[in-house]
């Protein structure tokens, strides 16, 4: 009788390997190439650890182009994060992923990113996503963005005044995450006063730096700490959120001040006003996109500047002339914006070399094709802006520091990506160039500096930052 029970349990597990083989084998059946070239790295890590280190090490590219070179200048597979993927490079890739769009692809995020913006409503950070884009556009428009600009250029004078001023040296990566910050709280929740602008900012750094992390949730890890520091700023917000709703009752702030009350003041589709932990997470999200990759944008700028003194004259050079056209104490305005061109163009050319989004990932819809390989569905596609960023085909010299690319019609379309492309190019591109010019002008308009560590090194975490915060000595002009 045992020995019939063990049959019987053997044919069974035979039947169920057999029947998971023949679904797997369907499951492929709509492929018909071979999977990408490339190896998927260690069981369950992969090739994380390789991916962040280059990072930590700052030369984020070289996990990429090492992998073009030895696999393919195409596509390739590995395993990132926990997930199978296919790296696309150059503009090809980069042009198929953004004219498919919730066709073949759409947007993913790390199950870190959904672990530490927990969503009150229990959806994902894609339709979190979705929902704010929505939004976005009534503080995006022209029209808003025009009444923007003058009060960036009052937080930058008192940011300057404050933080700058009557110093012989000054660490530029914190005051920037000061700078972009102060004006994503003015405007996304009309938190203008230095002393709470610092309370937010304290652990908006923390979360900043484990948001793209190995997802190990124990003490002392990034990402456990970016957990906990998620959870004390939604707390935060929520204690404002609360005082607004009391504000707006009584006459005390007015629905369309800023983001906050806009999200307070407006209903859904079915007469629904959005829970106050809903209206957290998404300004939780917001004030993140708000000014984290700004301040990486205004931190390379500097340090380009202090490197080039040619490209800085130029720069000084159109900033002075906007400044002989205006009475003393008036404001900067749109058309202040406008003549800042030359200004945009070195802008420009640092996010092509230091992007603060580095890549960013999809996720296959359908299985599908590309550039003779499978794509299953399910897989997890990464695009790196260094593949076409550093890529001489696409930027001659490409390390060569050379606003001029940026004149006329300027790079070939999908070649410049520091911004993303396609439906999800960042909503906030405009608002992000307003605060940099903004930056450009107040910080040269004031002084000349030199790096105090020349050869300072480079770490991305997500994003590039100078190691030790770029510290610089200041020579304020003398007329």
């Amino acid at each position: 009788m045992e020995l019939f029970y063990v049959s019987l349990l053997c044919l069974f597990v035979l039947l169920v390997s057999l029947s998971l083989h023949l679904l797997f084998f369907r499951n492929r059946s709509t492929l018909s190439g071979p999977l990408p070239p490339g190896k998927t790295g260690w069981p369950m890590v992969g090739e994380s650890l390789e991916f962040l280190s280059c990072g930590w090490k700052g030369h984020p590219e070289k996990f990429v182009f090492d992998r073009m070179a030895k696999y393919s200048s195409h596509v390739f597979k590995t395993h990132l994060l926990g997930e199978k993927a296919a790296v696309f490079c150059g503009s090809p890739g980069n042009k198929f992923l953004f004219s498919n769009e919730n066709k073949l692809v759409q947007a993913w995020w790390p199950n870190s990113v959904n672990k530490v913006f927990p969503s009150s409503t229990q959806t994902s950070s894609k339709e979190e996503a979705i929902k704010m884009r929505k939004m976005l556009p009534n503080f995006l428009k022209p029209e808003a963005l025009q009444r923007y600009i003058g009060i960036m250029d009052h937080i930058a004078g008192r940011h300057f005044s404050s933080n700058w001023e009557n110093k012989d040296q000054v660490k530029v990566f914190p005051l920037c995450k000061n700078y972009t910050f102060w004006i994503a709280s003015r405007l996304f929740v009309s938190v203008e006063e230095p002393t709470e602008v610092a309370k937010l900012l304290e652990p908006f750094n923390v979360l900043a730096s484990g948001l793209i992390s190995v997802p190990i949730d124990l003490p002392g890890t990034p990402f456990y700490r970016a957990v906990k520091a998620s959870n004390q700023i939604r707390k935060m917000l929520v204690a404002l959120i609360k005082q607004r709703k009391v504000d707006l009752a009584e006459g005390k702030a007015s629905p369309t001040q800023d983001i906050m009350s806009h999200m307070l003041t407006t209903s859904d589709e079915n007469g629904k006003f959005m829970h106050e932990l809903d209206v957290a997470d998404k300004i939780l999200g917001l004030l993140i996109g708000g000014h984290d990759t700004a301040s990486s944008a205004c931190t390379f700028i500097v340090k380009f500047l202090a490197e080039l003194p040619e490209i800085y004259e130029g720069v000084y050079k159109e900033q002075m002339e906007i400044i002989k056209s205006k009475a003393p104490g008036e404001l900067l305005n749109w058309d202040d914006i406008q003549k800042m061109k030359y200004s945009w163009n070195v802008a420009s050319e640092v996010l092509r070399l230091a992007p603060p989004l580095q890549g960013a990932f999809r996720e296959a819809l359908t299985d599908f094709m590309y550039n003779g390989f499978s794509i299953p569905k399910g897989w997890k596609i990464y695009w790196s802006a260094n593949t076409t960023h550093r890529n001489p085909e696409c930027f001659p010299e490409p390390e060569k520091f050379d606003p001029s690319r940026f004149d006329g019609s300027g790079p070939a379309p999908y070649t410049y990506v520091p911004f993303g492309g396609g439906p999800r190019m960042c909503p906030g591109k405009e608002y992000a160039r307003l605060e940099i010019l903004v930056f450009i002008h107040h910080v040269v308009k004031r002084f000349r500096w030199e790096k105090i560590i020349p050869d300072e090194k480079i770490v991305v975490d997500p994003m590039p930052i100078p190691a030790k915060g770029l510290p610089v000595r200041l020579f304020p002009h003398t007329a």
